[in-house]
């Protein structure tokens, strides 16, 4: 077993990911950071907004609501989830959160195993190249890291 040496992290020392507007990711701890093991970090959701329903074929991802509330769906299950709720979504189903209250809502997340934050990298990048992203090409880039995006209404492309 390698020992990893221990990291302190500050959240407002860490540049956030950002796509798509608001919406952003602060990786506290990355994949790197941990041998592997786990991505842990910060999603903020401004009000109306969240992730399209979605599963990790290698992963498992859990969300931690610290601010606002959600509306987290995994599998046929929709759970609310105000401040201090946990849902944890397991990897091969599918799930998605929408922020369902008034103000910017945050969550700390935890993807096992780590390694999630390349996904969002990319995700930032294409957004920048192909303002808005093509379905197509989101499709293709969740691919890539093993994610399976089901299409929003009245996209075009492979479901």
């Amino acid at each position: 077993m390698t020992v990893r040496p221990e990291k302190v992290v500050h959240r407002d020392d860490v540049e956030p990911i950002t796509w798509g507007g608001e919406e952003s990711a602060r990786f506290l701890l990355r994949a790197a950071d941990t041998g592997g093991l786990y991505s842990y970090y910060e999603v903020s959701v401004p009000p109306g907004e969240g992730s399209l329903y979605h599963l990790h074929h290698h992963m498992d991802e859990s969300f931690h609501v610290t601010e606002g509330e959600f509306a987290i769906k995994v599998g046929d299950r929709t759970h609310t989830a105000p401040a201090g709720t946990v849902v944890f979504g397991p990897r091969g189903v599918a799930h998605s959160f929408h922020n369902t209250g008034e103000g910017t809502g945050r969550m700390l997340c935890t993807a096992t195993p780590g390694g999630i934050e390349a996904f969002f990298e990319d995700l930032r990048d294409l957004i920048a190249s192909d303002p808005p992203p093509r379905w197509a090409n989101l499709h293709q880039l969740a691919a890539v890291h093993g994610i399976l995006a089901h299409a929003p209404r009245g996209a075009t492309g492979p479901h």
